[in-house]
């Protein structure tokens, strides 16, 4: 196991395929927004599902119900994701006209900056005098780094309608897999229900599957992980669906 490891990350690592990996333009990260938009979906069209459940209702209410609150919520779900990452694509753009306001204002100031910002990484006398003069020769490279040194900001701009996109996209697809259940006819409003519940947790489960695969983690610990937080998270909704559900009720 180690041995062909070792011998892949060889491959990967030789100079024409490590030149051709990092010529390539860096991608932004769909997963969190995925991800957020997925479990967020489920637990919604679960907590419908139990609230109806727990008060009784009929099959055809839950999907009505679900339906409605997929799309309203999925909508919704999006606007503020695309909100949160317009708000910080603002800030991107705030801090790299206020660097080249400092660079052509203050560009002394702003090369002590970044020879500081190499002097803690280790480097020191003509190496760091090289490296501050290679950066700040070239303008570009200049407020790239100093955005991603002082800031701490990622070289991939963020992209508030792609990840607006992908919520929504995620939240309505895996969103309707409780509500597939109580399409099936020749069962029980209970039979559907449980299996809206196990498909609910294989959800959450497949979901932290998917994020240990992608970030190299082990899949088993964080689809136990993932499992256990949706499922902490469906069984809040299900408690206070089922109380209100129950309340609105008895008013009636």
């Amino acid at each position: 196991m180690n041995t062909s490891r070792r011998q892949q990350l060889q491959r990967e690592h030789r100079p024409e395929n490590i030149a051709r990996r990092l010529a390539k333009p860096p991608r932004p990260e769909r997963l969190s927004d995925m991800v957020l938009g997925g479990i967020d979906g489920c637990i919604t069209t679960f907590a419908i599902a139990a609230g109806a459940f727990g008060a009784g209702f009929s099959p055809l209410v839950v999907l009505v119900m679900g339906m409605a609150n997929l799309l309203a919520d999925g909508i919704s779900m999006a606007v503020s994701n695309y909100e949160a990452v317009n708000a910080q694509q603002r800030f991107v753009e705030n801090a790299r006209r206020t660097e080249e306001e400092h660079i052509h204002l203050v560009p002394e100031g702003e090369r002590e900056e970044v020879r500081q910002i190499y002097a803690r990484k280790g480097f020191s006398g003509e190496s760091l005098e090289q490296i501050v003069d290679k950066v700040t020769a070239n303008r570009g490279l200049w407020i790239e780094t100093m955005l991603s040194e002082e800031y701490g900001l990622s070289a991939v701009a963020p992209n508030p309608l792609a990840s607006a996109w992908w919520t929504f996209i995620a939240f309505i697809v895996v969103g309707v897999i409780p509500l597939l259940p109580f399409l099936l006819p020749g069962f029980t409003f209970s039979q559907q229900f449980i299996a809206s519940s196990l498909l609910a947790g294989l959800v959450f489960f497949a979901i932290g599957l998917l994020k240990g695969w992608v970030y190299r983690s082990s899949p088993l610990r964080a689809g136990l992980t993932t499992f256990l937080l949706g499922g902490c998270a469906a069984a809040v909704a299900f408690v206070v669906g089922h109380l209100v559900q129950q309340a609105f009720g008895g008013l009636g």
